[in-house]
């Protein structure tokens, strides 16, 4: 009798590295919680979590989605979402996206693209990333692992 492989044993190391056409979420939501913890615990001075670029806090400013979520470091605003896209075509500074719009047409290119999702506080300039999600890839056929 021929054992078929379940799905759950048929994920291999290519799929956590790319290589066999799988492209995931990379959540840093842990790093986010331990960080914080540190610097509440005062092991982690403020100034070395509190120092956001200048263009990420413009950008957060004037193009940046405001959450429910109160700055985790200076408590006094809520954060705000900043994404931005990198990949083969889009330049070596990547690109701030500001509308829905913008990161549908990004999405439907065909080449793969990263998109890396920033919260900033505009008052104490805290910042995190706080996922990388796969963009684009559209059109193209991926290769299918052999059975």
């Amino acid at each position: 009798m021929s054992r078929v492989p379940s799905p759950v044993m048929a994920f291999t190391a290519g799929a956590i590295q790319g290589t066999d056409g799988a492209r995931g979420i990379v959540d840093h939501r842990l790093a986010r919680r331990m960080l914080i913890n540190e610097v509440r615990r005062g092991r982690v001075p403020m100034d070395t979590v509190c120092d956001a670029h200048p263009e990420l806090i413009r950008a957060a400013r004037n193009v940046g989605t405001e959450t429910q979520t109160e700055c985790p470091i200076c408590e006094e605003v809520n954060l705000r979402l900043i994404t931005y896209v990198f990949g083969h075509g889009i330049g070596p500074q990547g690109r701030c996206v500001s509308t829905a719009k913008e990161m549908r047409s990004l999405n439907a290119r065909p080449e793969d693209l990263n998109a890396y999702v920033v919260e900033a506080c505009t008052e104490c300039r805290w910042h995190h990333l706080l996922r990388v999600l796969p963009v684009g890839g559209r059109g193209r056929t991926r290769a299918r692992p052999r059975s």
